[in-house]
């Protein structure tokens, strides 16, 4: 059995911030990555002010100019980005960026947030049928954090075309039929918030987490799978300053520990199993593997579930 993963985002530069050490991880295991970005990006806006810089691409542009060079650079960028991480294959869906919440990129009739749910449901389960992954992953029911609408519609078309792919009822023109096996939502788990901020403190003698961002929710009670993915926290790194215009290459946010340091204070990836058709951990469990139930028989304590949304 060819094993494949299939990942949602929302924009260029999510598939470096959500999952990039856990699929370089498999496509390094010989699975098949597939990266489906649903937006180009559009509406994003420059993040490194270096690039602003006399002799920099940015240098002496107006806001209007700025936005019509990023979004011939924002594809750019992805594709460096995805050869980093080593994607077998992206996959554009080809809608707009939407914008932030309540902007007026929202109402753009091309735009992500606009585009008819069945229709964009469509889209997906085409590409889901075409590369027949068995685990999918994507944003999860719970995005009080950062409720871009983007970000909302990519969970919002992921669960049906979970659901539709394997339904021949469904969209009949657009492929064979294929029913996914499991559907992970990315998280970053609270446990991981506080060791780096603390592994900061020690390390560096300062941390950029406010009080406000270590006080926000968190959902660890919901993790069900635990990566051990620190050999290939590199992924991580080089895929972010790959979208050069997105992320500045000296904010101790994203960079203020190596990759040898944050592996040293936190070297997992976090991941909720919402949907199961192969099992569920034991309570009290985790699971090491995304590909769990499917490459090797389910171990005692798993039962069949669907999850929770």
């Amino acid at each position: 059995m060819t094993l494949c993963i299939l990942t949602v985002h929302a924009h260029p530069d999510d598939e470096a911030s959500k999952g990039a050490p856990t699929l370089a991880m498999y496509g390094r295991q010989g699975v098949r990555t597939v990266l489906v970005c649903c937006t180009g990006g559009e509406e994003g806006d420059l993040q490194n002010p270096h690039l602003r810089e006399p002799g920099q691409p940015f240098h002496g542009l107006t806001p209007e100019q700025e936005k019509q060079v990023l979004a011939e650079l924002r594809p750019l960028e992805l594709q460096r980005s995805a050869e980093v991480i080593g994607f077998s294959e992206v996959v554009m869906l080809g809608y707009r960026d939407s914008g932030m919440p309540d902007s007026e990129a929202n109402s753009h009739p091309d735009s992500f947030h606009m585009a008819d749910l069945d229709e964009s449901v469509g889209r997906l389960v085409q590409v889901i049928r075409a590369q027949r992954p068995q685990v999918i992953i994507t944003y999860g029911d719970d995005q009080r954090g950062y409720p871009h609408p983007d970000h909302l519609k990519v969970h919002d078309i992921s669960i049906p075309a979970f659901e539709r792919a394997g339904d021949p009822s469904w969209y009949p023109e657009l492929g064979e039929p294929w029913q996914p096996s499991k559907l992970y939502y990315s998280t970053w788990s609270k446990a991981r918030l506080i060791a780096v901020h603390e592994g900061m403190l020690r390390i560096r003698g300062e941390s950029p987490s406010d009080q406000a961002w270590l006080d926000r929710p968190g959902q660890d009670e919901r993790i069900t799978t635990k990566l051990d993915i620190g050999e290939y926290l590199w992924a991580r790194t080089g895929s972010l300053k790959a979208h050069a215009t997105q992320v500045d290459p000296t904010e101790p946010w994203w960079f203020g520990l190596d990759d040898q340091q944050l592996a040293s204070v936190y070297p997992y990836e976090d991941w909720i199993l919402a949907r199961s058709l192969v099992g569920v951990p034991a309570e009290g469990d985790y699971e090491d593997d995304l590909f769990a139930g499917l490459r090797e028989p389910a171990r005692p304590g798993f039962g069949v579930s669907g999850g929770e949304d």
